[in-house]
């Protein structure tokens, strides 16, 4: 043992060959059936690692050998399909068909899921990422031995035996101070758990039996009653029926109980904690020997039975709540392989400026980082949210019962993980039957003192992944919650004037005349520029009213808790709080003073509480679709709204008719032949699998409206068909304003943002919603319809709305409801399953490759086949997904509109054909609609915007795919690929090195939002080298960009505008304010540098000079523009030059063209009332919104 005890202080300090020794002297404890050397395995595996490691970078040279001459060699091409298959074939680490891309590009190294395809390709282009020897995140485990390579073998993995790896689960379960050795005493019960557990991991099911052992049943046994809500009845009668079939002399468990009670090591603990029985109180911490409510006096303990009054030993309490503790949950994630290293993801992943993908990269996030730096710096501290709802086991027909569970979720994880439902832990279950409004935070106590627990203290947790100790803390970010539970949390009320947690008592709300209902209407106004005409508009808003003031500042949270303070509000916690808090809530918004202050750290975040983006999408839906389709009862549009109407605004059209006693229709409101339109419309659209539930069922043809329709439905309805359904049948300033609305909530959601959008749509919310107050009457304007003013706001500081609205938690709800098998105990129903639940996906991650569970569910219409590459080569990528039959196969003739539908999506979603999309289609586009532009006056129906918003505009989808309908159609039958689309892809030799590396700060487009798309610095595989944009090799050394002349202009005119304007940088003249004041000279060196950067055909040669001219021209304007808006001395002009050019801007003549040309931009260009031009798209070009529609 002299070398162990050696080994054990000092392993870096000796070379392989004493590891060899080592190995020899020490070989028998290694090999150990008992292991009971475990310090010394986890010393002598990182020489093992070492030395594998080497042979496998020498044996995986070909991973770093691509190119050779320009071209893909033939043995990084065999190598990569290696890569594929073994990559394939490790299910448990893919996500359905798709595996994580190894490539180099910055969204993917082993952090993105893609599927092979893409996976083939990107490697291809982007190369591996470097010192990747061992696949590790593809499932390869660092002990991989490869065979040798002379034979033509593939590598292979050395797999655990299922013992073994169930052994690995027990230890993991346990944690570092589970001890294996042999102990004088035995156990104490705790550890015999997981002894038990151990010796059913060695036990076989029967003799002979070498498929299962008796832990393994069980885990698989717990997992499939979890997953399937299987209800101990049902499991009892498996269990007794399998222990009947297999041979006797048998391990297998004949019920529920036995089976839970051998995984009993698995769970995880829960409290049960007695509450007053008006949820006054806990009687728990100092009042947990109370006997009576501190508040009412009301009794803690039932009064037994006279009968069992004397037999009765055990107290039974009026009600109870079930608190399950974080902490051993928290300590779990790092406890086992499967989610330890996720759990770093935050701090290690790529971060891109400007652009969000996660709330690490917000500013709330780095914010907190700065004002606790002694917190971020230990990287595996977690960040935590908070969300919480009630739900109603019994139905909306049952009996009145309210259940509220609160929910905490980790955010260190990554994207495809975070807010999982495997990552919610369900912290609280509030009893019912009642709400617990305000009273909330009585329950909260333990979860909040936890909290402090975790942030001021820590909790010494086990890394598995550095095999070492740590202290974790954690913190709470946010929360997230509808409207209503807002107040719950916040203590702010969400009913009544001061509703807004914005506003607060800056908000404009008033009360109707008639309606008697709080209205925001004309409340956005001063969210508008300070020059904007709105402001000083006295007709088309409130009468005789203009807006001078600004909007209100967002508060921190030192602010509001000193006024909470000032003001005397008590927690609910406290004595008197009831008696206390009720006059002060008379004369402010505030109701009580929140426990979550009791958080050291709370004050200091930027965002405490979120605004429910999903509730607020489904209730601004909803206005909109029942006002518009007049709908009784829901409609905004009430005999009482026209009464008050012009009592607040001017709108003389809609006033009564005195000779008919009848109100006259408004123009946002349709007719029954257009309801009947829509809803006939609705009724049979079609939609993919699995994107939307089908909307037909929602469809009331007698009374024209739709009803039953799910939060999604309204949000797919939302930001896809509004900008459709209601083009033709609704007047064009009314459609319009409501498609802005549509991109509004479109751009707001999508899962990677960008702060200049997200400011972008802050400044733009506002004049959307004042274009609908000079539609919509005042009663439509409720709080649902103000509070999208703040949702970019959020956005821009908290990160993508996905992580932070209620659709996740909503879902996880649904489930919860589930597990309420006994109606009498509700609580404990959802306790006893969740308890199962959490155990079971534990095992799960354990379980052997070939188990489908629910963390690795195979695709939903798989037909379970594996696709052989040769078999489809002649067939589109589009054809070759897995997929299965939905019924018996019919064959029928589609009719031409299901044939320009199938053709179009085939178009718009092939891989094939994206480089023509890239690269041909934007010049067929820019000259089609600079066809269309020469026909439309100013007074034309599309406003003389030319932006492809008119009638017609379906038309613009492809030169050859005209008048392509909505997605009205099914399509039933796959049409046959035409001989213009039986295109093939180019093989992978053939693709050019990547000559040009983006800087860090370059923005790629999401792969998310544009999923088909091929990046714009790859060569089309189907063009000709003489007619396409490639890089070349310079005479030194460097790369040269290939362009030529396209329809007069520039290709790839992009690249070329970016060359010119970075040569601005390099030199600018004193006094070159505009490009005719650039000397001669000045123009040359910017040529030249030009052509130094690009080259061309000979033939060009002669056109290419003045094209030149004429680009650098318009870019220098940009160029000089941006400079005058930033007013910011750039590096590249010396200070007393910039002097002159600040000098320029402020010369009389140079603001007033400036102002002249400026009020040309604000021309409203259709008709005076409609307001701006506005292009409605966004950062999106035309192409994409066509390629979307």
């Amino acid at each position: 043992m002299g070398h162990s005890n050696v080994w054990n202080s000092h392993p870096k300090n000796y070379g392989p060959g004493d590891f060899a020794v080592f190995l020899v002297v020490n070989r028998d404890n290694l090999l150990g059936g008992k292991r009971k050397q475990r310090g010394l395995t986890r010393v002598w595996v990182y020489w093992l690692k070492t030395i594998l490691r080497g042979k496998m970078s020498s044996d995986r040279q070909w991973m770093y050998k691509r190119f050779m001459n320009g071209i893909l060699i033939q043995e990084f091409l065999n190598g990569l399909e290696t890569f594929i298959n073994f990559a394939c074939s490790q299910s448990r680490w893919m996500d359905g068909d798709k595996i994580k891309c190894p490539c180099n590009n910055r969204k993917c190294q082993n952090m993105s899921f893609r599927d092979v395809n893409t996976v083939r390709y990107h490697v291809a282009k982007y190369g591996f990422v470097p010192n990747y020897f061992v696949w590790i995140y593809q499932g390869e485990s660092t002990m991989a031995v490869d065979s040798d390579q002379n034979e033509g073998s593939e590598s292979y993995v050395c797999s655990e035996e299922p013992s073994n790896t169930y052994h690995r689960m027990v230890n993991e379960a346990a944690g570092a101070d589970f001890n294996m050795d042999d102990m004088d005493e035995p156990p104490n019960p705790e550890a015999q758990k997981f002894y038990d557990m151990l010796k059913a991991a060695d036990n076989e099911l029967w003799p002979g039996c070498k498929t299962h052992s008796q832990l393994s049943l069980v885990a698989r046994l717990m997992s499939m009653k979890s997953e399937n809500h299987m209800s101990e009845k049902l499991f009892d009668q498996v269990t007794k029926l399998m222990k009947e079939i297999v041979p006797d002399n048998n391990l297998v468990t004949d019920n529920f109980y036995s089976t839970k009670k051998l995984l009993r090591g698995m769970g995880l603990p829960v409290e049960k904690i007695d509450c007053c029985f008006n949820g006054c109180m806990l009687y728990w911490g100092a009042d947990s020997d109370l006997i009576s409510c501190k508040f009412f006096d009301h009794p803690r303990f039932k009064k037994p039975p006279r009968v069992a009054e004397k037999r009765q030993k055990t107290k039974v309490a009026y009600k109870k709540m079930y608190y399950f503790p974080l902490i051993p949950r928290l300590q779990r994630l790092y406890a086992s392989n499967a989610t330890e290293h996720d759990m770093r993801w935050h701090s290690e992943h790529e971060v891109e400026q400007g652009v969000m993908h996660h709330p690490s990269d917000s500013l709330a996030w780095k914010h907190f980082n700065q004002i606790h730096p002694d917190f971020a710096a230990e990287s595996r501290n977690v960040r935590l949210g908070l969300c919480t709802d009630g739900f109603q086991p019994f139905g909306q027909s049952g009996q009145q019962y309210s259940t509220w569970p609160v929910i905490v979720t980790p955010y260190n994880l990554p994207p495809w993980l975070c807010i999982k439902e495997q990552y919610m832990f369900l912290s609280i279950l509030v009893p019912g039957p009642k709400n617990p409004k305000d009273k909330l935070d009585v329950f909260l106590q333990p979860l909040i003192a936890e909290l402090n627990h975790l942030w001021d203290v820590g909790v010494n947790t086990y890394d598995i992944s550095k095999k070492q100790n740590f202290m974790m803390r954690a913190a709470l970010m946010w929360t997230v919650s509808d409207f209503p539970a807002y107040s719950m949390l916040s203590g702010w009320s969400t009913a009544g004037r001061l509703a807004c947690p914005y506003c607060m008592d800056k908000s404009d709300a008033f009360t109707l005349k008639f309606s008697g209902k709080q209205s925001w209407f004309d409340n956005h106004r001063k969210f508008l520029p300070a020059n904007h005409p709105f402001r000083r508009n006295r007709t088309a808003f409130r009468k005789n009213k203009t807006v001078t003031t600004v909007p209100p500042v967002v508060r921190s949270g030192d602010d509001i808790l000193t006024e909470i303070q000032s003001l005397g509000l008590k927690k609910v916690t406290e004595m008197d709080a009831t008696r206390t808090n009720g006059p002060i809530c008379r004369t402010c918004g505030w109701r009580k003073h929140s426990i979550f202050w009791d958080l050291p750290y709370w004050r200091s975040n930027l965002i405490r509480h979120n605004l429910d983006v999903m509730h607020i999408e489904k209730n601004v839906f909803d206005n909109v679709f029942n006002t518009v389709l007049n709908v009784d009862g829901k409609t905004k549009d009430t005999f009482k709204s026209r009464q008050e109407l012009n009592d607040y605004c001017r709108r003389p059209e809609l006033k009564r008719n005195e000779a008919t006693g009848k109100y006259p229709k408004a123009c946002y409101t349709l007719d029954k032949k257009a309801r009947q339109t829509l809803c006939e419309w609705v009724k049979i659209l079609k939609f993919p699998d699995g994107y939307v539930s089908n909307m037909g069922r929602c469809v009331d043809m007698k009374k024209l409206k739709l009803f039953g329709m799910k939060s999604h439905d309204c949000h797919v309805f939302m930001q896809r068909l509004i900008p459709i359904a209601f083009r033709e049948i609704l007047p064009l300033n009314v459609w319009k304003v409501l498609t802005e609305l549509s991109l509004f909530f479109k751009e707001l959601t999508v899962t990677t943002i960008k702060t200049d959008d997200m400011v972008r749509l802050e400044n733009d919310i506002p004049l959307i919603l004042c274009k609908l107050e000079r539609i919509f009457p005042p009663s439509f304007f409720d709080s649902m319809e103000h509070l999208p003013v703040h949702l970019a706001y959020e956005a821009r500081i908290a990160g993508p709305v996905q992580y932070r609205w209620m659709y996740p938690f909503e879902r996880y709800l649904r489930k919860l409801k589930l597990n309420v098998r006994y109606k009498a105990k509700v609580e404990g129903s959802i306790c006893n399953a969740y308890l199962v639940e959490e155990a079971s996906s534990f095992c799960s991650y354990y379980f052997e490759d070939h188990v489908n569970t629910k963390h690795r569910n195979v695709p939903r219409n798989d037909d379970g086949r594996v696709l052989v590459e040769d078999e489809y080569e002649d067939k589109l990528s589009i054809f070759k997904h897995p997929r299965r039959a939905f019924g018996r196969a019919k064959k029928r003739c589609m009719t031409d509109e299901e044939y320009k539908a199938a053709r179009s999506y085939v178009l718009l979603n092939c891989e094939e054909v994206a480089p023509y999309i890239e690269y041909v289609y934007p010049k067929w586009l820019q000259n089609y609609m600079a066809h269309k532009g020469r026909g439309r006056g100013r007074g034309g129906r599309d406003g003389g915007h030319g932006r492809g918003h008119g009638r017609d505009s379906s038309s613009i989808l492809c030169p050859s795919v005209q008048s392509v309908p909505s997605p009205t159609h099914p399509i039933q039958t796959s049409p046959s690929p035409s001989p213009s689309l039986t295109l093939s892809p180019s093989p992978l030799s053939e693709i050019r090195p990547p000559p040009i590396v983006p800087p860090p700060h370059t923005s790629d487009p999401s792969p998310s939002s544009t999923p088909h798309s091929t990046p714009s610095d790859v060569v089309p595989p189907f063009t000709e080298p003489s007619t396409s944009s490639s890089i070349v090799g310079s005479s030194a050394g460097g790369a040269k960009l290939v362009i030529e002349i396209v329809d007069g202009s520039f290709f790839p005119s992009h690249k070329c505008s970016a060359i010119i304007t970075k040569s601005f940088k390099k030199m600018v003249d004193s006094k070159a304010f505009s490009w005719k004041k650039v000397s001669k000279s000045t123009k040359k060196t910017y040529f030249d540098d030009f052509q130094n950067q690009c080259s061309w055909a000979p033939r060009f040669n002669g056109q290419i000079k003045s094209l030149w001219e004429s680009k650098a021209a318009e870019r220098y304007s940009d160029f000089v523009h941006k400079l005058k808006i930033a007013r910011d001395r750039p590096d590249f002009i010396p200070e007393d030059e910039w002097l002159e050019w600040l000098q320029y801007w402020e010369e009389p003549e140079v603001k007033k063209k400036s102002e002249i040309a400026s009020k040309n931009r604000r021309t409203e260009v259709a008709r005076p009332g409609t307001g701006m031009s506005r292009h409605t798209g966004g950062s999106k070009s035309t192409i994409e919104h066509a390629r979307e529609l």
